[in-house]
């Protein structure tokens, strides 16, 4: 399993953690900071399914600042996939 790191910019979390596994599958998303309810449902939400799937899915919402924490979610994923040419 690989594991990500990522810094958000905009929002309320500071940063974002989560791993891959070989299936190309999320797993373990966790929000540094945010609102806990809202960080807490994404992540529940988000594991086990296929990265692609959850980019598509949280790419585009909006809260403030023109991202949210989802949002920053997909740029994570974007970020991942591209250090890890995928």
């Amino acid at each position: 399993m690989k594991s990500f790191k990522y810094t958000t910019f905009g929002t309320c979390s500071r940063q974002i953690t989560f791993e891959v596994d070989e299936e190309n599958k999320i797993h373990s998303v966790r929000f540094l900071g945010g609102c806990a309810g809202n960080t807490q449902g994404v992540s529940r939400l988000c594991e086990g399914r296929d990265i692609d799937e959850v980019h598509d899915i949280v790419k585009g919402v909006l809260c403030r600042n023109g991202t949210s924490c989802p949002d920053q979610l997909s740029k994570a994923i974007e970020a991942y996939k591209a250090e890890n040419n995928k």
